[in-house]
């Protein structure tokens, strides 16, 4: 059984609708976006917020600073309606804990409000790390390292998953399997990555028996 070291926002947490949505409100102004624009923000997003920030406001002259607080509001929407597991999300976390395995967390959300979310969402992991721990943003793999150090983890019985490239960069790095879970209609062209479509086909990854 193999342990899980998880991505947060679009892996564990299903964030990104709140997000592609305050993100394209963004651009037009405060107007209801037209489907082709939130498929262009989705695709942006996919990389990283701050990309999406920096290529919107060049594509369509939106100013940065609008774009950020946009995207900073999203986090007061939370408080009060906290975005909910993405789906699977729950039957695989009890699979690695029936398992013996850990589920761990490396995520670049500041810790209090990670714990927060974590915990409106009903989620329990056994240990979490935060670039605001002092770690640098993957693909960097220190947070890896640390969550393999402290848990005394071998790399070959650890899967990383999470929804951006540089996830799966960080997890080779450390030299742990890493798992793209890719977005319906967001393509990352990047060649030879595992990628699963979701978090379901995860147990087969990670040995968990689905008999009943």
């Amino acid at each position: 059984m193999r342990s899980v070291i998880w991505d947060l926002g679009g892996t564990l947490l299903d964030t990104y609708p709140v997000v592609d949505r305050a993100l394209a409100r963004a651009v037009t102004g405060g107007g209801e976006p037209e489907p082709s624009l939130l498929d262009e923000v989705a695709r942006l997003t996919r990389v990283s917020s701050g990309h999406a920030i920096s290529e919107l406001s060049d594509r369509h002259g939106v100013p940065e600073m609008a774009l950020r607080e946009a995207y900073a509001a999203t986090r007061e929407t939370w408080r009060d309606d906290p975005p909910a597991p993405m789906a699977g999300a729950e039957e695989v976390l009890a699979a690695v804990r029936a398992g013996g395995g850990s589920n761990l967390v490396a995520t670049h959300r500041d810790r209090q409000s990670a714990l927060e979310l974590l915990s409106a969402a009903g989620l329990e992991v056994d240990d979490l790390v935060s670039a605001s721990d002092g770690f640098p943003r993957k693909p960097d793999p220190a947070m890896v390292a640390e969550l393999l150090r402290r848990h005394d983890l071998d790399p070959a019985d650890v899967l990383m998953v999470g929804d951006r490239p540089a996830d799966v960069e960080a997890a080779g790095s450390a030299g742990v399997l890493g798992v793209l879970l890719v977005t319906a209609g967001v393509e990352h062209g990047q060649p030879g990555i595992r990628r699963v479509g979701a978090l379901e086909e995860l147990l087969g990854l990670i040995g968990a028996d689905r008999s009943p």
